[in-house]
């Protein structure tokens, strides 16, 4: 299903320009007026958790501790890792976020609280104003504010009239330049934040490609919301339509009067019947010619045929009309946020012997790195186009762990994955691009002599492992800040160096989901099973060592709130060593309900 919006600006023009203005003088700052009467008094303040005047919370574990005189030092708490040293309120203190420094600063006579009155768009803008442009030998308005146009004023009046009419009228020349400006750079927001397919349509608005993207903000109602709010903190007024046509969504934003217009599946037809002719993008010579035909609105156009319409109205008025009810495409030519690095060999006779096509290549990959090297830029993806005689276009792509120029490197890797490239009949030019770039500035060539201390980078080796076996094969593991040992591990990109291993014996195999045991035998709490069977077999255990107290991480789910394991190391006849635990700690039975799990071997 194909969703398309546009964005409607009315008053881009006076808009930008009061944004782009700043008042000369400071805002006036009014001070709030005292309290008639005092603050309450806390007559319960055991009601509270946390005592007045601060100190610590009743109750809390860390302060039982230090009445007994266990309370650990600093150095201790600061030697336990990130995610074991004990919380603000565990600690006895609140843990409230503090104020904003600058939201409520007292005055200098200490009594009252000093707050700047911003002045108001009203304020600022009292007075009507148009923007003006030179048009052959006269002044003529191209845009008014509301207030303006309350007056009569409207665009395409000449600015001797206007002043005629409103004496207090404030005149400004209009920045067409500028307001492109504007709109291009709001589209190359829109396509790093909100949709990748966004371009300007016309002077006043953009349109934006929706289709599969609304999910990632909520829905299409609550993305209009938003990308609204966001032009109105910027003091821009704004409307927006989404559709199944541009041409309709495009009318929708411009003459349906709302905010936000969102419509259904196969309704452009029907949403667009009762507005004018101009909301078809018609030109000037087409308007005056459906006026003297009496053709008002554009269900008008519906019943006429094909041929007297395009005569008297012109073609581009039934492609525009086709285009509003979805029976012919109009493509969106989309912004591009950066100018990708690109080089192309155009052949005189068309290639298909590896031989050759290795040497293009080749050349291509010295004329990209030479392209690289100016811009100061390293690929990461870089992308061959080779264009066959017969029409078609194969492609053929490779990657890098880590951004590089290396020729060699480059076509090492292409040599592994040409054997996928179709030549065809022939192929008559080649180009190569790089969509994924970095910044990459200049490497120190290092000394003359190797020395035994040097690292040898394993990068190149990574992307030719990658390109043979596949980019997701590839991968470290490296510890997580969790004390379940589950969680404990993630994967990582292979050149990420793996960090804040736990100093604690963990075993070499890890079972991804414990396994339960039964027929346990073991004495309660402290002691690790004499006996169990796991996958059918029966274990006797010689020696063991343990526990391991593992608390369950209470702020993902309420299960884990008393959630508790011990594990043991264990050693069964035979020489087989295991990793088990226990839930609950054997004396609560909030704790867990005492069944033992298998979650992993030694050696």
């Amino acid at each position: 299903m194909h969703r398309v919006a546009s964005l409607f600006l009315p008053q881009l023009s006076i808009e930008r320009l009061r944004r782009n203005e700043r008042p000369a003088t400071p805002p006036e700052v009014r001070l709030a007026p005292e309290p008639r009467f005092p603050p309450p008094i806390d007559d319960d303040p055991g009601a509270c958790s946390v005592p007045r005047g601060g100190g610590w919370r009743p109750g809390a574990r860390w302060a039982r501790d230090e009445a007994l005189g266990r309370r650990p030092s600093q150095s201790d708490l600061d030697a336990l890792p990130a995610h074991q040293r004990p919380t603000m309120r565990e600690m006895g203190r609140r843990s409230e976020h503090a104020e904003h420094p600058f939201k409520a600063m007292p005055a200098d006579d200490g009594k009252a609280t000093a707050v700047a009155a911003l002045p108001t768009r009203s304020a600022l803008w009292d007075r009507p104003t148009v923007l003006i442009t030179r048009i052959s030998q006269r002044d003529v308005i191209t845009a008014a504010c509301p207030l303006a146009l309350e007056l009569g004023l409207r665009p395409g009046m000449a600015a001797a009239h206007a002043r005629a009419l409103v004496a207090s009228l404030r005149v400004c020349d209009a920045e067409p330049d500028a307001d492109q400006a504007f709109l291009d750079r709001l589209a190359l927001h829109a396509a790093r934040h909100w949709t990748p397919t966004a371009c300007v349509s016309g002077p006043d608005g953009l349109w934006f490609d929706l289709t599969g993207t609304t999910h990632l903000f909520g829905g299409e109602e609550r993305f209009c919301r938003r990308l609204l709010a966001f032009l109105r903190r910027l003091g821009f007024t704004a409307c927006i339509a989404v559709a199944g046509t541009l041409g309709t969504a495009h009318a929708l934003a411009r003459f349906s009067g709302k905010a936000v217009t969102l419509l259904g599946v196969g309704e452009e037809a029907q949403a667009i019947a009762d507005l004018p002719l101009a909301a078809l993008r018609l030109e000037p010579e087409a308007l005056v010619a459906a006026a003297r035909f009496g053709l008002e609105r554009v269900a008008d156009l519906y019943s006429m045929p094909r041929g007297p319409l395009a005569r008297r109205l012109g073609l581009r008025t039934v492609e525009r009309l086709d285009q509003a009810r979805g029976s012919l495409a109009e493509p969106i030519i989309p912004v591009v946020p950066t100018d990708a690095p690109r080089v192309t060999r155009r052949l005189l006779e068309p290639i298909g012997t590896p031989e050759s096509i290795a040497h293009v290549i080749g050349d291509l990959v010295d004329d990209l790195v030479a392209h690289l090297r100016t811009r100061g830029l390293g690929a990461r993806t870089v992308l061959l186009t080779a264009d066959r005689v017969d029409g078609e276009a194969q492609r053929l792509g490779v990657g890098a762990s880590r951004a590089t120029r290396d020729d060699r490197h480059l076509k090492r890797m292409f040599a592994l994955k040409m054997a996928e490239l179709d030549p065809g009949m022939g192929i008559e030019a080649m180009h190569l691009t790089v969509p994924h770039h970095e910044p990459l500035g200049a490497q120190a060539a290092g000394v003359l002599i190797e020395t035994s201390s040097k690292m040898r980078d394993i990068a190149p080796l990574i992307d030719q492992l990658g390109t043979r076996a596949g980019a997701s094969a590839l991968f470290r593991m490296s510890s997580r800040q969790s004390d379940v040992p589950e969680r404990a591990m993630m994967r990582v990109p292979p050149l990420i160096v793996p960090q804040g291993w736990p100093a604690w014996k963990r075993p070499v195999r890890l079972l991804k989901r414990p396994e339960t045991l039964s027929n346990v035998v073991a004495l309660l709490p402290d002691h690790p099973p004499r006996r169990f069977t796991w996958r059918r077999c029966d274990y006797r255990v010689v020696a063991g060592d343990g526990p391991e107290r593992v608390h369950g991480e209470w702020w993902r789910n309420a299960r884990e709130m008393w959630a508790v394991r011990d594990y043991f190391r264990v050693e069964a006849e035979g020489g087989l060593r295991f990793w088990l635990f226990r839930r609950g700690d054997g004396v609560e039975p909030s704790t867990g309900d005492l069944s033992w799990y298998m979650h992993g071997v030694f050696g």
